[in-house]
């Protein structure tokens, strides 16, 4: 969890986290904005407590309580009755992730040819993008054979351990995959090298257990069109429904979505 340090000069923990990949200082002014979104990030990863949610975020109980009620004011977080008390996270946030997901064009071109292959398949289909170390599931289409798996849209998960992820890896250099291989607790490096080098010559990747028990997948790359990998889709299914032999029959169909949804960012195979 990131922290700010009390009574800083400059914020420190969540403000640096989101300026790293830019490298600049923090705008004049913004220690409070940063601090509210720490104390949403605390809330998210399941602090409720005004006590917890300020030793989370390093300020002292004043500080935290305004920080909440105006959070609270603004429908950023909901105040939970009873005697427990505590807070959630609150309706706007809801809103607000519906919109930014209604905004995303990759998301809005993608969906209805996710769509026709969930039917194609009776699978789940995900649509995820890269965020640092982690996918970022932004859509997922339930299949039809009634099963339940973990995968939601705003989940995250180890680059290295999901079908996905791996297909978002495919253009990396082995230097990088090592580093990526490196955060998450997966099969033995040389192992994980072999099947990396050959999803890159196959053009899909997939998943055989590594991400969640029981649950197999199979996973390609949507480019832009530059040719750069801008995020990956995957069909999953429990081991019943996808034996070894299926998973490598579902490669075309699964490429063959990918590059149609690639064609819709202007991308053009060679």
């Amino acid at each position: 969890m990131l922290r700010i340090a009390r009574g800083a000069a400059t914020v420190t923990g969540l403000e640096n986290a989101m300026l790293e990949p830019y490298d600049k200082p923090a705008p004049a002014g913004a220690q409070a904005l940063f601090r509210g979104l720490a104390v949403l990030d605390a809330v998210a990863q399941g602090a409720s407590s005004l006590a917890d949610i300020g030793a989370t975020i390093g300020c002292t109980r004043s500080t935290t309580h305004r920080l909440i009620a105006a959070l609270v004011q603004a429908g950023y977080l909901r105040a939970l009755g009873g005697s427990s008390g505590g807070y959630q996270l609150g309706p706007r946030l809801i809103e607000l992730g519906y919109q930014a997901r209604a905004q995303m064009p990759l998301a809005k071109r993608a969906h209805p040819h996710l769509e026709h292959l969930a039917r194609h398949t009776q699978d789940t289909v995900h649509l995820g993008v890269r965020d640092g170390a982690e996918v970022l599931y932004i859509d997922k289409l339930p299949g039809s054979r009634g099963l339940e798996m973990r995968s939601r849209i705003g989940l995250r998960m180890p680059l290295a351990l999901t079908g996905i992820g791996k297909s978002l890896m495919l253009d990396l250099s082995e230097s990088e995959w090592l580093a990526l291989y490196q955060q998450a607790d997966g099969l033995s490096w040389t192992r994980f090298r072999e099947q990396m080098s050959d999803y890159a010559r196959g053009g899909f990747s997939v998943d055989l257990e590594e991400n969640e028990l029981g649950i197999r997948c199979v996973a390609a790359p949507i480019r832009e069109a530059g040719g750069q990998i801008v995020a990956a889709l995957s069909v999953a299914s429990a081991v019943p429904y996808m034996p070894e032999v299926r998973v490598q029959a579902l490669g075309p169909a699964v490429v063959a979505c990918a590059h149609a949804i690639s064609a819709e960012l202007g991308w053009r195979s060679s």
